[in-house]
């Protein structure tokens, strides 16, 4: 199958990227605005760890609304770990093939595997654009990924119907030479 059909690898890219921000934080940033308005960095990772976590719940075949995107409470210097679990979990669930073709019960409703997969995909690149924005780091961050994810969000997400259950922003408009982060980010109601 090619990347298309299967974002598995490209959502491993995924998280190794969002593995080397999760090195950078310290105790003093956790409190940090960031970008994803509903959420302080703190609050970001646990939604983020706890989303990787509902991700590896799909592929085992449990329903979204049956878990919570969301950690809980955790050390400071427990962030690295928390993610290192999520993640082996993650890969475990969705290792077989046929996982890809099975309905999976995701936040957004019933779809094939590869969707949620997708899905995910979007969900961990953009909030790796939020997290590496409250960092400032400068860690650089993959293009292919989010070019990936940017394609995922246009199809899925019209710019017309925004808000209420829909848990996007308007669309911000963008310089014509934004790069592709920016551009994911702005896609996804984010201010740019």
């Amino acid at each position: 199958m090619n990347s298309v059909q299967d974002a598995r690898p490209q959502y491993l890219l995924a998280l190794g990227q969002l593995e080397k921000l999760f090195a950078e934080i310290t105790p003093d940033v956790l409190d940090r605005p960031t970008p994803c308005s509903a959420f302080t960095l703190r609050e970001l990772l646990s939604h983020v760890v706890g989303g990787i976590h509902r991700f590896a719940y799909l592929g085992e075949g449990g329903r979204a609304e049956d878990v919570v995107a969301a950690t809980g409470d955790l050390a400071d210097d427990a962030w690295p770990g928390a993610l290192d679990r999520a993640r082996a979990r993650a890969v475990a669930a969705w290792a077989d093939d046929a996982a890809l073709d099975r309905p999976a019960h995701a936040p957004w409703g019933v779809v094939p595997g590869r969707i949620a997969v997708g899905g995910y995909l979007m969900e961990t690149v953009a909030h790796t654009w939020d997290i590496a924005r409250a960092l400032g780091s400068r860690q650089p961050l993959d293009d292919a990924l989010a070019h990936a994810a940017l394609a995922v969000a246009q199809a899925v997400l019209s710019a017309e119907h925004r808000g209420g259950a829909v848990p996007f922003g308007e669309v911000r408009p963008v310089a014509p030479d934004a790069d592709v982060h920016t551009r994911l980010a702005a896609w996804l109601g984010r201010e740019v």
